[in-house]
């Protein structure tokens, strides 16, 4: 180790940018495989938090963050009747994006069926959780709330009362929660003139009506809110959640509940499966090919890199043979040279990672396993790509000293 020390203390300055070089390249590999396990955690994180033991959701649609699926919130009682429920609640997601202070502000607003999920499920970091059924709601810190902020939704004024930390969608949409009718007055709310039209146009509707013309005492109730007419059907959430009762099946409680013709039901892990293969598995499996092309691109740099100080040192190498020295001597040089830069720039892109990523706008996982193959791969890149510049050094001829 002594011969490749000394000859990076005679080309330090040089070998410290080098290292840098390959510390941010492999900064880089160390971020996308990060933002590939992001990308998954985001994906399936409300699912994980919320632990539901199956999700009903409307027939032959996967689930509220696949797709849309519309149920009537009445689905939420006669699940509870099922044998072996032990409670059923109902539940919306939703996106929207307003602005606020003049600045974008996009949401993914998650309606919690108050007052039975009063979000216990996910970490308060500042401020509380929610206290009342309406206008309340807490928001990931990501958004850029704080709280006491007031934000207009749905013609009423929101009150931002608490922070949790680490709660995005797949998107990497700040999540916000909020109760069940508060999500769905967001959700379903119109302006003032598409109110009065659509109620002019029921009025019209029920005119030319038998029924209407017998009974012109029911216009006046067609021209009232929607939700006094009961004709009309009852409120729509995204999906209704079961919690089965110790020492029963969940697999056998779905089978009883996917025989109704209005209905599909998945499992915990069905239903992350479907994230994974449907919103998010093109965005996965691109992530994961760049990854193993900063890879390839990583080593042919590094062996560029070494051929080059390899090149540098012909003069060196001819009169180390020149005076007897094994190519035993020239191998560790250069394989011990490989292994530091490689080493070092690991080391580097661990450091540099810590203080940058917490600044991306995706969040960027870093698991110790994936350190640990990250740093075995380095290892065997600088094996590799040593190759070369040994090769070039073991054929240099004593005799070049002289040219």
């Amino acid at each position: 180790m002594n011969l490749a020390i000394k000859d990076i203390r005679h080309n330090f300055g040089r070998f410290v940018l080098t290292s840098l070089g390959i510390g941010m390249l492999l900064m880089l590999v160390m971020g996308m495989g990060g933002i590939y396990r992001g990308l998954v955690q985001d994906a399936t994180l409300i699912v994980d938090r919320i632990d539901a033991d199956l999700w009903v959701v409307q027939k032959n649609t996967r689930g509220p963050f696949a797709e849309i699926s519309r149920i009537p919130r009445t689905l939420e009682d006669r699940i509870a009747a099922v044998p072996g429920v032990q409670s059923s609640y109902a539940f919306i997601s939703h996106t929207v994006q307003r602005s606020f202070n003049n600045k974008p502000l996009r949401l993914t607003i998650q309606g919690l069926s108050w007052p039975a999920d009063r979000g216990h499920w996910f970490p308060i970091i500042a401020g509380r959780g929610l206290e009342q059924a309406h206008y309340e709601m807490v928001a990931d810190k990501s958004s850029g709330l704080q709280p006491g902020d007031r934000i207009p939704l749905a013609k009423e004024i929101f009150t931002v009362v608490g922070l949790t930390e680490g709660m995005t969608s797949a998107a990497g949409d700040s999540m916000a929660f909020m109760t069940l009718l508060d999500a769905q007055a967001v959700q379903f709310d119109l302006p003032p003139e598409a109110i009065r039209i659509e109620r002019t146009a029921r009025v019209n509707r029920l005119s030319d009506h038998e029924l209407g013309r017998t009974q012109p005492q029911m216009q006046d109730h067609a021209a009232g809110p929607g939700a006094q007419i009961p004709a009309l059907g009852t409120s729509m959430v995204s999906a209704v959640l079961v919690q089965v009762l110790p020492g029963f099946s969940a697999d056998a409680v779905a089978k009883q509940i996917e025989a109704w013709p209005d209905v599909s039901v998945y499992t915990q892990n069905g239903q992350k499966e479907l994230l994974l293969r449907g919103s998010v598995d093109r965005a996965r499996r691109q992530l994961g090919l760049f990854r193993v092309l900063l890879i390839i691109v990583s080593g042919i740099i590094m062996a560029l890199i070494l051929y080059t100080l390899t090149l540098d040192k012909l003069h060196d190498i001819a009169m180390l043979k020149l005076i007897g020295a094994a190519n035993t001597v020239i191998f560790r040089l250069i394989m011990e040279q490989a292994m530091l830069l490689g080493v070092i720039g690991f080391g580097l892109a661990h450091i540099l990672g810590q203080w940058a990523f917490p600044h991306f706008p995706r969040r960027v996982l870093l698991l110790q396993e994936d350190l640990i193959v990250l740093a075995g791969i380095v290892v065997v890149i600088s094996v590799l790509s040593s190759l070369l510049g040994i090769h070039r050094a073991l054929r240099t001829e004593p005799n070049e000293v002289l040219s």
